[in-house]
């Protein structure tokens, strides 16, 4: 009697783990997709952000599809305040530092080579957390080596100031930065 009472106990124990299994991932379907509503819920409903940077202003689409975790933990930080500064290492590109500040996400539609207008995110790890928009050819790097970033914002409108924007950094110094719901 006893092993058949294992025996059931055994398949009571499976399907629990089963049932287990099936409320983490429901769990995290909703997690995901709080995050899209928070993108997508919040300013009536648009993905579309605002970048002004010192006298230039810019209109970009949040990447939702791609890189919803980033986008998600990225729009929490709006309205985003901070001043670009010109890459060191990475070529044609502008860069908030941010140092050890953490978004809680990893690697997720993450790029060495972002084309001019694709915003990225470093997230951590072998350099300090940072923000590189791409102006140019780009090759993201830091003094530690070659780096990728998450592709969470592309520049939809005046990217044919995205130059400019370089070379105010370049030659005039760090240029103020603000984030915001179009």
């Amino acid at each position: 009697m006893a092993k058949g009472s294992k025996k059931t106990d055994g398949k009571k124990s499976a399907g629990k783990k089963a049932e287990g299994k099936k409320a983490e991932g429901k769990k995290a379907e909703t997690r995901k997709a709080s995050a899209l509503q928070t993108v997508a819920g919040t300013a009536g409903g648009g993905s579309l952000l605002r970048l002004k940077a010192g006298d230039l202003t810019f209109l970009a689409r949040l990447e939702t599809e791609a890189a919803p975790k980033t986008c998600a933990a990225f729009v929490k930080a709006l309205p985003f305040r901070s001043s670009f500064v010109h890459v060191r290492w990475s070529g044609e590109g502008v860069w908030v530092p941010l140092g050890d500040h953490d978004f809680g996400v990893g690697y997720e539609n993450h790029t060495s080579f972002p084309a001019p207008g694709q915003m990225l995110l470093y997230p951590t790890g072998i350099s300090e957390t940072e923000l590189i928009l791409a102006y140019g050819g780009v090759r993201f790097a830091s003094k530690m080596g070659q780096l990728a970033g998450n592709h969470f914002l592309t520049i939809v409108e005046g990217q044919e100031n995205l130059p400019a924007l370089g070379k105010a950094c370049l030659w005039k110094g760090a240029q103020a930065l603000e984030i915001d719901w179009a």
